[in-house]
């Protein structure tokens, strides 16, 4: 595997974001999102330390849910929506060891959701192998049963389903961070809740490993962002009969890029898919801070499995870039946080939207300077009003405190109305 130098698919990240760089406007801030916190309040000298959020109806009553990853409570739990506009935060489970992601899947096909869990083990750097991977089987009536699919793998920071070898049951791709050893894989379903393990790739810091058909050949590939001193996109390309093959997409020379996220969609609408990545991590940092290459790009596919980079944002600590048509008019929009950034500053965002205005080309409008330090962020219409609402958590790893949040609903209550 490459640890570094000059190679195809990878670029020189301060020539990348100098010379390919666009104008990046800076639009008015935007006043049409209406923020409130939801679920449990913020108890007494906690400091909320939120890794994940994602909008599902768990129930199917018909109203969006919020799932949350707390990885300091070892917690994962379910902001039930009902009625319309009344959040109660219920716990699902509070066992597993710093919960970094959660899907929900209909995994065993009864017709309910059943969660898929991946666990850190440890939220802070740790080289044992602590991670694991969990299924939340629902009965149907939101209450689960616990089945632990991988453990003893390194530290997990994203585990997504899919059927990658064809066979008609859901298998599943992990991301092991680890720390200074981690590893890619996929989980064959054999039944039974019982899983074999396949290894793909043994580099530290996975970040994500999104199930998806980057090709477009019919088969579920998996796309995975390797961070630490990588840097690096890579696609494992299914060739059926659950081989893959490696194929590097994007990589940087600057071992202290950040990679933080990536977001697999068509953003430019031309049938293929695209990838949305930023790069805004300093957590190995004390106390974290940001740096100034920190960023969104959009890498745009051309086919055949080659992407052009576009840097399309400057955002310190970026992370969780997401597609949306934020103001209505037909094209896909980009919402992105800060997790790291200069909070001592209170101009410094901590939640902006990127405009587009249907060529690809982007204005920064700013959302939020408060709360602060927000590192996850999941996207859906949540009051049915027709336009895509927010959901963000926050990572309080270091100070200042002043400004913190668990989980923050922004209603958007309609851009183009208010041009």
């Amino acid at each position: 595997m490459p640890a570094c130098g000059q190679m195809p698919g990878r670029e020189a990240s301060d020539q990348a974001l100098d010379s390919r760089r666009a104008i990046l406007p800076a639009g008015p801030p935007s006043d049409f999102f209406t923020a409130r916190p939801v679920g449990d309040p913020i108890g007494e000298h906690q400091r909320p330390r939120i890794s994940h959020v994602q909008v599902a109806d768990l129930d199917r009553d018909g109203l969006p849910d919020i799932l949350v990853c707390d990885a300091t409570a070892n917690r994962v739990s379910w902001i039930r929506q009902f009625p319309r506009d009344i959040y109660t935060e219920h716990t699902i489970t509070s066992e597993i060891l710093a919960p970094a992601h959660v899907e929900a899947v209909d995994f065993d096909g009864d017709g309910d959701l059943d969660l898929v869990v991946a666990s850190l083990g440890a939220l802070f750097p740790d080289n044992r192998r602590i991670g694991s991977v969990i299924i939340l089987e629902n009965d149907g009536t939101q209450q689960f049963t616990s089945h632990v699919v991988a453990r003893g793998v390194a530290r997990v920071a994203d585990v997504r389903a899919g059927d990658l070898d064809g066979d008609g049951d859901l298998d599943l791709a992990v991301a092991g961070f680890g720390y200074d050893q981690g590893e890619t894989l996929w989980l064959e379903n054999v039944g039974g809740w019982a899983f074999t393990p396949h290894v793909l790739q043994r580099l530290s810091g996975a970040i994500n490993a999104i199930v998806v058909d980057i090709n477009d050949d019919g088969r579920l590939d998996i796309v995975t962002l390797v961070s630490q001193e990588w840097e690096e996109i890579w696609a494992f390309v299914n060739n059926g009969g659950g081989e893959f093959a490696a194929k590097l997409l994007w990589g940087s020379t600057n071992p202290d890029f950040g990679s933080s996220w990536i977001t697999v969609v068509d953003l430019d609408r031309d049938g293929d898919r695209d990838i949305l990545y930023s790069n805004g991590d300093a957590f190995d940092y004390a106390p974290a801070n940001s740096r100034p290459w920190h960023g969104v790009q959009w890498l745009e596919n051309r086919g055949r499995l080659q992407f052009d980079f576009h840097r399309i944002a400057d955002l310190s600590g970026a992370s969780s870039p997401q597609a949306a048509d934020i103001d209505g008019d037909g094209d896909l929009d980009v919402v992105v946080v800060s997790a790291y950034n200069h909070w001592n500053d209170p101009t410094a965002r901590s939640l902006v939207w990127l405009e587009n205005n249907g060529r690809q080309q982007f204005t920064v409008h700013g959302i939020a300077s408060s709360p602060t330090h927000l590192i996850t962020l999941a996207i859906g219409d949540l009051d049915g009003n027709g336009t895509p609402d927010l959901v963000t958590g926050g990572m309080h790893i270091s100070g200042p405190y002043d400004r913190m949040s668990r989980v923050m609903v922004w209603s958007n209550r309609g851009a183009a109305s208010r041009r």
